[in-house]
């Protein structure tokens, strides 16, 4: 029978992270017996055995809490930060699995989690992981916990732009997270009432937007909000990317730096393509045009209820799976169950928008924009 388990928070913070490690702890003391420690700042804390007890005092009052306990970091066990170079530390995370006697660590996180996790799972770590992020994009789950609070974060600024836009008579352009998955931005674009959406899988035409935005001058309103995945592309700059990769793959072992390095710029470049976006729309249609973008602000805060209620019944299913045995497994929500799927499945791959989603086909009988 499981008796000592290990928690880790990986990557970027997200709200609902602590109602996990207190679904966790307390289903794991109170319903199994169990004793649970967690690691300081991801796997990098797991490497260099930081760790604290995590009993009912530890977990008292942090449901409501944002961010994490724990602290995270972006640091792979394979590719750490040691002294400044980058080393496969995988044996020590073992090692300091076997020294607390572990039967379970519970790695909560995101995309690239999921692969850090499957690695260890590889290397014989006894690993079971829970999804987090508020981009949507993990895949095999319905939904993660941190983005209906995200979701509701990015929805009520959109509300707040619609006053100042339609004061000003602007375009508000509003960039929201979202570097490969546009969930978020569709998500609060439709419940905020933006006129035009943008995410990565749909790249843009920027006079498709402009049209759209002068159809609505036409029909009397002399404002418009547009929201804009901070992936999101052009159509031209999603050639020019889609180019280069192929370069980098058909590329020989002499020119295939270069080829990287040619394709790191361009995505580097991502990073005004809102801006730019901004300035063009302003020449195209004569309305003056401002840019806000939330940022790292969509990530604070309170978790909603939704995520709260998410994040500990996941965190409460992981113990029931431990104790049952199940290992080297996702604990998704599937259907409104908590499932295990296994890392396997999930690692690498990524939810993104169907372009047949409901949410697009939405959209579209709206009329809202969506750049193409």
């Amino acid at each position: 029978m499981a008796r000592h388990i290990g928690i880790l928070t990986s990557g970027g913070d997200t709200p609902g992270l602590n109602a996990t490690i207190r679904g966790i702890s307390k289903a794991a003391m109170g319903t199994h017996g169990m004793t649970v420690i967690g690691f300081r700042d991801g796997f990098k804390g797991l490497m260099q055995n930081r760790y604290i007890p995590l009993d009912r005092a530890a977990v008292s009052g942090i449901l409501t809490l944002g961010g994490t306990i724990l602290g995270t970091s972006r640091e792979k066990p394979h590719k750490m930060n040691v002294g400044g170079k980058r080393l496969d530390m995988t044996d020590a995370i073992l090692e300091n699995i076997e020294a607390h006697h572990l039967d379970a660590l519970i790695c909560l996180g995101g995309g690239g989690t999921q692969k850090n996790a499957l690695h260890l799972h590889q290397q014989g770590a006894p690993v079971i992981t829970l999804p987090k992020t508020i981009d949507k994009d993990v895949w095999g789950t319905d939904t993660t916990f941190g983005f209906d609070t995200a979701l509701g974060i990015a929805t009520e600024a959109i509300d707040r732009l619609h006053s100042t836009a339609h004061s000003h008579h602007r375009i508000i352009v509003v960039e929201l997270m979202g570097h490969n998955a546009g969930w978020l931005a569709l998500g609060a674009g439709l419940a905020g009432g933006a006129d035009v959406v943008l995410v990565p899988e749909i790249p843009y035409d920027v006079e498709a937007i402009a049209a759209t935005i002068k159809r609505r001058r036409a029909a009397g309103s002399m404002f418009s909000i547009v929201a804009v995945s901070e992936g999101a592309v052009s159509a031209d700059d999603h050639a020019a990317m889609t180019a280069a990769k192929a370069r980098v793959d058909a590329s020989k072992d002499d020119e295939r730096k270069q080829a990287k390095q040619h394709h790191a710029a361009l995505k580097a470049g991502q990073g005004n393509s809102t801006a730019r976006l901004s300035r063009r729309l302003e020449e195209l249609t004569g309305l003056e045009t401002r840019v806000t973008i939330l940022g790292h602000v969509q990530r604070g805060g309170t978790p909603s209820a939704q995520d709260r209620l998410l994040a500990t019944h996941l965190g409460t299913a992981s113990t029931d799976m431990i104790a049952k045995g199940i290992r080297g497994v996702m604990v998704a929500m599937v259907n409104g169950e908590a499932t295990p799927v296994p890392l396997e499945d999930v690692a690498g791959k990524r939810a993104t928008v169907p372009l047949d989603h409901p949410w697009i086909k939405t959209a579209r009988s709206l009329g809202v924009g969506l750049g193409d």
